[in-house]
């Protein structure tokens, strides 16, 4: 470890302020020298404390970090070495770590939690695909530069397949999955243990097994007691599903990986990201031309599913003018689609009274036949339950606010506001009508982590924080 309180020299870079350190490591913030001032952190392992294993360990670490580049994976720009340290100089987040995130905020509301596990997820299935295994993922080794989530410290992963399985014990125990901390043999899947109890602390404010000795951690994993929700905890049903999957104790009933990417809850496809003004375009180019068609329950299907896909994409821009056009123009798309969904309705219910009047004709026709009257009688009430659901589908949300200059021509626009995940139906694209409960979405401007734009610049605790498990 480097010793004494002033930081190593290095030719290019000035260590500044110690971020945390380990058992043979130490992180700094740095700057590097000459014009560009570029802030980084710069890890720095002591070559006296390094064993056989953790020098096999911080090699795979930088063997893996050179051959990865994601938006949610840390970067490593560089390492160095004389002969005391070796330098590992990572991508700089302002943010903290996103133990330090929950605390401050004791605990998060769904959405807030549903953005982040998307974030981490999309890091794991770039790492799954290549088979990597991260095997210490916990609050403290995620990291917040903005509102974007980075996975950091890859001193314990390693490249397993699918297949490979491992006994060595490895990461942070309130973290670790049952068949870690028993030592019996582990693959792959201990990483998603270990996302069902990050997910759960971030909506309850503690991991499932806290406790105040490691004996009594390891006494409450060992036990064979299913994981339970809080009482009274309020989530959603997609939310809870997830979470129970994955704090399976037995790993061959866990969520595979598989399944975790797909689940309705983590719903990778409309995350925010990149391409999602791209996807967003494309559906509502369609939804136009059959607009213009007048193919109506077609243009309300296409544009519904833009706005899927749209909303993500003005989360994910981080220029405020662009972010601002952006929310006006999809509003234009969102009215029309107000407007298509009471025509649609009206359409339906025309089509119910046509249905019922000639209904009425052929029970007229058939006093005298009990059981073809008997039938009428049963799709009758079919029909009629059909159209009580279609009415109540079509049904206007109550009108909110949306954010000043978001409606187009200046006015109000009511009916926008989503706060849960996509209905399942809805994704399904059962009935045109389903689509009016997703044209909520538009105006979530109290979305709580937007409000992290507002402040980019100030940092919990202190910028990055390193609490190294090397």
């Amino acid at each position: 470890m480097a010793s004494g309180f002033a930081p190593p020299k290095l030719a290019d870079f000035l260590l500044t302020e110690r971020l945390g350190s380990g058992t043979y490591a130490t992180v700094y913030k740095a700057y590097r020298k000459g014009d560009s001032r570029e802030v980084v952190a710069v890890k720095v392992v002591s070559k006296k404390s390094l064993n056989k294993t953790s020098m096999e360990n911080l090699l795979t670490e930088i063997e893996i970090l050179k051959a990865v580049r994601h938006p949610h994976i840390v970067q490593l720009k560089d390492f160095q070495w004389d002969s005391e340290n070796i330098y590992l100089i990572l991508e700089w987040c302002s943010g903290g770590d996103l133990s330090r995130f929950i605390r401050s905020r004791r605990i998060l509301p769904e959405r807030v939690a549903r953005r982040f596990l998307q974030q981490i997820a999309c890091a794991l299935k770039f790492l799954h695909e290549r088979n990597i295994s991260h095997l210490d993922l916990k609050p403290q080794n995620i990291l917040l530069s903005g509102n974007v989530l980075k996975l950091a410290d890859f001193g314990f992963a390693q490249y397993m397949s699918p297949w490979d399985e491992q006994s060595v014990l490895r990461g942070s125990p309130l973290y670790m999955a049952p068949e870690m901390v028993c030592r019996r043999q582990y693959d792959a899947r201990v990483d998603l243990w270990s996302v069902g109890v990050i997910l759960y602390e971030a909506l309850f404010g503690r991991a499932p097994f806290a406790s105040r000795s490691y004996a009594e951690l390891e006494e409450k994993i060992r036990s064979n007691k299913p994981i339970e929700l809080p009482a009274g905890a309020r989530v959603s049903r997609n939310c809870r599903d997830l979470l129970l999957r994955l704090l399976e104790r037995d790993p061959e009933v866990r969520l595979t990986f598989q399944h975790f990417f797909s689940h309705p809850f983590v719903d990778l496809e409309h995350m925010p990201s990149a391409e999602s003004l791209g996807k967003a375009k494309a559906l509502v180019v369609q939804a136009v031309k059959k607009d213009q068609d007048g193919e109506r329950a077609a243009a309300l299907s296409l544009y519904c599913s833009s706005l899927e896909h749209f909303v993500p994409a003005i989360y994910h821009e981080t220029d405020r003018q662009r972010k601002e056009a952006l929310r006006q123009k999809v509003s234009q798309y969102a009215s029309r689609a107000e407007e298509l969904k009471a025509l649609v309705a009206s359409e339906n219910r025309i089509s119910f009274e046509e249905a019922k009047s000639a209904t009425d004709i052929l029970r007229e026709m058939s006093r005298d036949q009990p059981r073809l009257l008997a039938a009428l009688d049963v799709s009758s009430a079919a029909i009629a339950k059909v159209s009580r659901s279609t009415c109540t589908r079509g049904r206007r949300p109550r009108p909110v606010d949306v954010p000043s200059g978001s409606s187009a021509g200046g006015g109000r626009h009511g009916g926008l506001r989503h706060s849960g995940p996509v209905p399942a139906d809805y994704r399904e694209g059962k009935s045109a009508c389903n689509h009016s409960i997703f044209i909520n979405t538009l105006t979530e401007r109290q979305d709580y982590t937007e409000r992290l734009d507002s402040s980019p610049s100030r940092p919990l605790g202190g910028g990055m924080n390193f609490q190294l498990s090397h």
